[in-house]
């Protein structure tokens, strides 16, 4: 249920979410009201690339990052893991380096500089550590570095769900907007770090036993 429910929102995300960038230019998103629109409308021509960039790389990592975390494909289908992690590792180098080079133009201000910034930068060695980790064939290694870059991949998601709940509360987009930076991603990367002891701590007490 799980998985399940992480495929159906990164899809969502990555489908609905991007789809008006896809489909109208971005001067007519900021006339719709679009706050993050509004802030790349009257951008240079090669930010605004940057930012389409972004939402590529990031959108085909999420959309594919939950087939990676299946058990069912690894076992049963390892070269169909095997190229869509390869493709996976290439959406977040791109929308990684297209964060970090965002990041000091974004919204939230200086908060937001740090917030997505740090994001954009853990979530590229994240993955980096990832790839050379399988390289090697440390698998578990592998394993959980890519979890750890999934946590941050999803932050898509986490970033608008917080914003649902924010927005009302504070009664404008931008004062939430200025509260999700850090907020979108340190309690999944919090969540994740205790599930991997949680993991790794059963395998050292059967050692111990065994010894």
């Amino acid at each position: 249920m799980g998985l399940w429910w992480l495929a159906l929102t990164a899809a969502a995300i990555a489908v609905f979410a991007l789809l008006p960038y896809a489909t109208q230019p971005l001067s007519d998103l900021a006339a719709a009201e679009n706050e993050l629109a509004a802030n790349y409308a009257d951008r240079p021509g090669w930010l605004r690339g940057v930012l389409y960039a972004h939402m590529t790389g990031g959108g085909l990592a999420l959309l594919l990052s939950p087939v990676q975390l299946s058990a069912r494909v690894r076992a049963r289908a390892p070269r169909l893991h095997q190229w869509t992690g390869r493709t996976a590792l290439a959406g977040i180098a791109v929308g990684a380096v297209a964060g970090l080079v965002l990041a000091p133009h974004n919204v939230a201000g200086p908060i937001g500089v740090a917030g997505f910034g740090l994001l954009a930068a853990l979530w590229l060695t994240f993955a980096t550590l990832g790839f050379r980790a399988i390289r090697r064939g440390a698998v578990t290694a592998h394993r959980r570095w890519m979890i750890r870059a999934f946590a941050l991949t999803y932050a898509a998601v986490t970033l608008r769900l917080w914003l649902v709940v924010l927005v009302p509360l504070t009664g404008e987009f931008l004062t939430a907007y200025r509260i999700v930076p850090f907020l979108a991603w340190v309690p999944n990367l919090v969540v994740v770090e205790l599930l991997l002891r949680r993991r790794r701590a059963p395998h050292r007490e059967r050692g111990r036993t065994v010894v």
